[in-house]
């Protein structure tokens, strides 16, 4: 999973701006108290070892106006398996997983410049883009 974030993170030219270390990311998702979960897509090669090609990474937020909300933070299928519909394949688990946990909606962000993302989140259809946010933050 670490390998796809940094592959994301070339893709979106930040590479650099990973600073999280391993045991914090495993910690945080798989230990006691976890902060984030995952939907993973495996490929088996010939000798049957396993390898994660896709992931959608999302964690819980609330909005004091509607509730509790999914975050996805990371949506990334590898270049080999793109336009094999796994993406659609994981964004029907993560609306499987909203609807069941009853959250209020999914968010989640994209770059302007990452036209093939935006267009395969217009095709999910019913798609909103909002235009009137900017993006704030504080690094420690």
């Amino acid at each position: 999973m670490m390998e796809l974030i940094y592959e994301l993170a070339v893709y979106e030219k930040a590479a650099e701006e990973i600073t999280v270390d391993f045991d914090h990311f495993v910690e945080a998702g798989f230990g006691d108290k976890p902060v984030w979960w995952a939907f993973v897509a495996e490929q088996t090669d010939a000798s049957g070892k396993k390898a994660v090609q896709a992931l959608a990474l999302y964690y819980i937020r609330y909005s004091t106006w509607k509730g509790q909300s999914m975050y996805l933070e990371d949506l990334l299928v590898t270049e080999k398996l793109r336009g094999m519909g796994v993406g659609k394949l994981l964004f029907d688990k993560l609306f499987e997983e909203a609807k069941k946990k009853k959250y209020t909606s999914i968010a989640w962000q994209v770059l302007d410049w990452n036209e093939p993302a935006i267009n395969f989140y217009k095709k999910l259809g019913n798609v909103k883009f909002d235009n009137g946010w900017v993006n704030c933050g504080v690094n420690f």
